[in-house]
């Protein structure tokens, strides 16, 4: 009985010793388990890092506006251009302009294809024959990018009656949308304003390019003829040629030269 309980305990001890024999083989191999799982993780860290930043960098750059392209007819929109040439935002500042750009796909086409697009589309080519006014602003900070747009728009519109394009510095577009106006009638607006105080922003907002550019006329006109007529009784009428002179180039003139 002693020597069979004896043998049972020798085969248990023995068992033991080959389970931790085992363990320490198997730890010596693969030099602890879990250090081999924490080590491949640290050395990809760098390379995580670099692909968070190529990825969010991307679309910081991407989806940064760098120019932006402002069109008024009576719709008024403006295009916001990236560094690529492509249009990553448009934006309606009267209800015709919502419907034009609704009608339209021209998020991340190339600006001159976007451009393309609103020219021929049917209601804009229908006011342009009945002989409105479309005003096409390039915005941008005076770069290489805001000279080439201005130009090739400017090629895109040869032939189109009654188109005019000009160019705005970025800084001043804050102002106009404060007011609820794209920077073409912004720009408007102050002429107006200059002529009349008592136009206010709303009433140049749903007004076509051809009623605000008929109305600066006609206010022009007048105001020149007051001015003539003052200075006619006391200098014999020598006020009319700088008044009529400077009346139509005010704001807008340079861009019908």
């Amino acid at each position: 009985m002693n020597d069979r309980l004896k043998k049972a305990l020798d085969k248990v001890q023995a068992e033991e010793e080959l389970k931790n024999n085992t363990k320490a083989f198997l730890y010596k191999k693969t030099k602890g388990y879990t250090s081999t799982k924490t080590v491949p993780y640290r050395r990809l860290l760098p390379a995580i890092v670099c692909c968070l930043l190529v990825i969010f960098g991307g679309n910081w750059l991407y989806f940064t506006p760098t120019v932006e392209i402002s069109i008024d007819v009576n719709p008024s929109i403006e295009l916001g251009v990236n560094r690529f040439d492509k249009i990553i935002s448009v934006q309606a500042y009267n209800s015709d302009g919502q419907e034009l750009a609704d009608s339209l796909d021209l998020k991340y086409l190339d600006y001159t294809e976007a451009v393309n697009q609103i020219l021929t589309n049917e209601n804009v080519s229908a006011l342009l024959s009945n002989n409105a006014v479309m005003m096409i602003g390039v915005i941008g900070s005076g770069d290489a990018q805001s000279a080439k747009v201005l130009s090739e728009i400017e090629s895109c519109t040869v032939g189109t009656a009654n188109t005019y394009c000009y160019y705005a510095n970025l800084d001043e577009v804050g102002e106009a949308h404060d007011l609820g106006l794209s920077y073409g009638k912004y720009k408007a607006y102050l002429e107006l304003q200059a002529l009349d105080p008592t136009i206010a922003a709303e009433e140049v907002q749903n007004m076509t390019m051809r009623e605000i550019r008929d109305l600066i006329d006609n206010l022009s006109a007048n105001n020149n003829s007051e001015v003539n007529s003052g200075n006619g009784n006391e200098h014999g009428g020598h006020g009319t040629g700088s008044g009529s002179g400077q009346g139509k180039r005010n704001g807008y003139g340079q861009l019908y030269d």
